[in-house]
């Protein structure tokens, strides 16, 4: 599936209760695992929850927790740092990196998560495409982004007390944890150690939600 059918099929089920959507068995799903969007996106889009990744054919989908009127209530998550932590301390050129290839062609999509689940209902969902003249503002940012964060995770490394990267934060984009127990140190092979006592990840900010949507 492309994100122009993902969005045609959103543009058709936004703003209708789930209670209209999902069977009860869905719901099941649903208040099991509250947290996961993506799962929610899976099943009203047809695909089988066999993995949380729901990419599309040309580009990636990007949902998060929000209020009746669109107002993010959280962050979105982008992806995890991990294995590409040194191509960020190198500071590879933006348009060469995961980070680009993950937020270049995306499907934001917005789920308001107000009272009972049965209640809960997608929003519209907005297509960004950086290779669009109208989204030129938001690559700029995003680059920006991109290299600040590169250098405030080296800074942290060269220069805090413990030698971790610590959260970074850009206008629209930031580095921070994302991690539970057993947690996941992350290895820099650029500087022959550990950087970080737990995973991290970039996320948008609430900031672009609000910018994205106007």
């Amino acid at each position: 599936m492309k994100l122009r059918d993902a969005q045609d099929k959103i543009l058709r089920i936004c703003n209708i209760p789930f209670s209209e959507l999902f069977t009860e068995a869905d719901f099941e799903t649903i208040i099991k695992n509250k947290g996961k969007t993506g799962q929610l996106l899976e099943l009203a889009l047809g695909k089988k929850l066999d993995s949380f990744n729901i990419d599309f054919e040309d580009g990636e989908l990007k949902s998060n927790k929000c209020d009746r009127n669109g107002k993010p209530l959280e962050t979105v998550f982008i992806t995890q740092i991990a294995s590409v932590i040194d191509e960020l301390l190198e500071e590879r050129p933006f348009q060469e990196t995961h980070l680009y290839e993950k937020i270049s062609n995306m499907l934001y999509v917005p789920v308001c998560k107000e009272g009972n689940p049965r209640d809960w209902m997608f929003l519209d969902a907005i297509h960004i495409d950086l290779s669009k003249p109208e989204y030129s503002e938001f690559l700029d940012i995003w680059e920006e982004d991109y290299y600040s964060i590169c250098r405030q995770l080296k800074e942290h490394i060269e220069t805090s007390s413990d030698g971790y990267i610590h959260t970074s934060n850009g206008t629209h984009i930031q580095v921070r944890s994302k991690d539970s127990k057993p947690y996941h140190p992350i290895y820099s092979h650029k500087y022959g150690r550990y950087v970080s006592n737990k995973n991290h990840a970039f996320y948008f900010q609430k900031q672009f939600v609000y910018d994205v949507r106007k």
